[in-house]
């Protein structure tokens, strides 16, 4: 009987595991968060948590502080996801050609992307250092005055930017290198033998071809950015001041420094859904490329 069951019910057994893990670890804590964010809360206290409804979210929402987590976490995101994407397109525009030790740069340019983020911080931090760092030290040797990079409120921003730009600018570079090689070869010997320059041929045929695998890397992409917090946190810490903190940082500023458990956690409810609207903005795009193209 028991051996007859297991064969008739194997498809469920199997998928037993993984929907278990997908309780336990997603929706769990997400329903746990959920729950709190509805409730004021401190770790520094021994009263549990109190019923407040939506008053957390009328909170947060009334914070000024909030908005400005919520403008740095778009301007980060935003800014460094489509300076990847230019580049990124650029670069494997230029590795998809033949030339010698092709292979090896290929390897060395990836290598970013597999730092750890926190050691990739620290070095970046040598690098901003205002005294004996390798950018101002560039800067003087141009005439140009140094740069407080991460303690002026005018330039953390950008700074943070940049290496996340340096940073993850190949695993664009990677994804669309991946679509280039399954694009038809057809067009691009008609194109050739009607006389197209290669502006022509990338203009009229590679990048309508691959806009479809662009808006899907900016999503993954911005899925990512929208969440950073170890970069920013190894380096400034959301500083100077709040010039740097996004939602990331605040929530956990919130949750971890300021023990309120319940405002913290209606901002990070806030947070996945800011998360949720730009991946459907992106999903929407992805689906208006594959109807044009």
């Amino acid at each position: 009987m028991l051996l007859n069951w297991i064969d008739q019910n194997i498809r469920y057994i199997f998928s037993l595991p993984a929907a278990l893990f997908v309780l336990l670890m997603v929706i769990f804590p997400l329903g746990y968060t959920a729950w709190i964010s509805l409730h004021e809360w401190s770790m520094s206290s021994v009263t549990p948590p109190s019923w407040v409804g939506v008053g957390n979210y009328a909170e947060l929402l009334a914070d000024s502080r909030f908005w400005n987590a919520v403008l740095n976490t778009l301007v980060f995101s935003f800014g460094t996801v489509f300076t990847e994407t230019i580049l990124g397109v650029a670069i494997a525009v230029l590795l998809n050609r033949r030339f010698r030790l092709k292979n090896v740069v290929r390897t060395l340019f990836l290598l970013p992307m597999v730092a750890t983020p926190v050691a990739v911080a620290m070095v970046w931090q040598l690098i901003y250092e205002p005294t004996v760092g390798l950018a101002n030290y560039l800067l003087r040797n141009l005439g140009l005055p140094p740069q407080l990079w991460l303690t002026s409120l005018g330039t953390v921003l950008p700074s943070l930017m940049i290496v996340d730009i340096w940073e993850w600018t190949p695993m664009i570079t990677l994804i669309v290198l991946a679509g280039m090689t399954t694009l038809p070869q057809e067009p691009y010997e008609s194109a050739i033998v009607d006389g197209a320059t290669r502006w022509q041929i990338f203009r009229m045929i590679t990048l309508p071809l691959l806009i479809p695998t662009i808006v899907v890397a900016m999503l993954l992409r911005m899925i990512d950015a929208l969440k950073t917090f170890d970069l920013i946190y190894a380096t400034t810490q959301g500083g100077p001041g709040i010039a740097s903190e996004t939602l990331n940082i605040y929530g956990y500023v919130l949750g971890f420094n300021f023990f309120k458990m319940g405002l913290g956690s209606a901002l990070i409810m806030l947070f996945l859904l800011l998360v949720a609207l730009v991946s459907l903005l992106f999903i929407y795009l992805r689906k208006k490329a594959g109807e044009l193209f």
